[in-house]
């Protein structure tokens, strides 16, 4: 396995970490070990490209690593009643239509290229910055301020980027005839 992709494996294992902090109310270190994983995200990207190390397993890892950390952060920040549950079961929910509609892709002979439209790429940004300041919320007057309104625009994008790639899996179905 090359760099990057042990990178990606950390990350996955950075998960139950980040989520003990949170169990524990251990939210400043959470963020901590959030922002590793955000970091180690960028590290491995750029190292695979840098060092022309990108490969089939990388390309489905990294956004299994980073699907695992979101939705951990967004169940365990709803069951603390740090964010909506709303939220959390709308970011779940499109994970798994997306899931779902790329399985029947595969099953029904379809290519499936796994690349991220400009949508999804912005509803990661907002969830990332959501969980974020839901992390930092209790310690700065401002960001819990604004946490409600970024809580509604994350709701919004995921609900957007959802219906954009059920759109999209619908078209790549159609245009085979089927």
């Amino acid at each position: 396995m090359n760099v990057p992709n042990t990178i990606t494996v950390l990350r996955i294992l950075m998960v139950p970490g980040f989520t003990i902090c949170l169990l524990y109310d251990r939210l400043l270190l959470a963020l901590l070990v959030f922002a590793a994983a955000g970091l180690s995200d960028a590290l491995d990207g750029l190292l695979a490209r840098a060092f022309n190390q990108k490969t089939p397993l990388g390309a489905y890892l990294d956004p299994i690593a980073d699907k695992l950390l979101l939705n951990t952060a967004f169940v365990s920040l709803a069951v603390l009643t740090i964010i909506p549950s709303w939220l959390a079961v709308l970011v779940l929910a499109r994970d798994v239509i997306i899931l779902l509609g790329f399985l029947v892709l595969l099953m029904t002979s379809h290519r499936v290229e796994v690349r991220p439209t400009f949508t999804s790429k912005a509803n990661t940004t907002f969830q990332i910055v959501t969980i974020t300041a839901a992390l930092l919320a209790p310690y700065c007057g401002t960001v819990e301020r604004l946490l409600n309104i970024m809580v509604w625009a994350t709701g919004a994008l995921t609900c957007v980027s959802g219906l954009q790639y059920i759109r999209k899996g619908g078209r790549i179905i159609n245009d085979k005839g089927e």
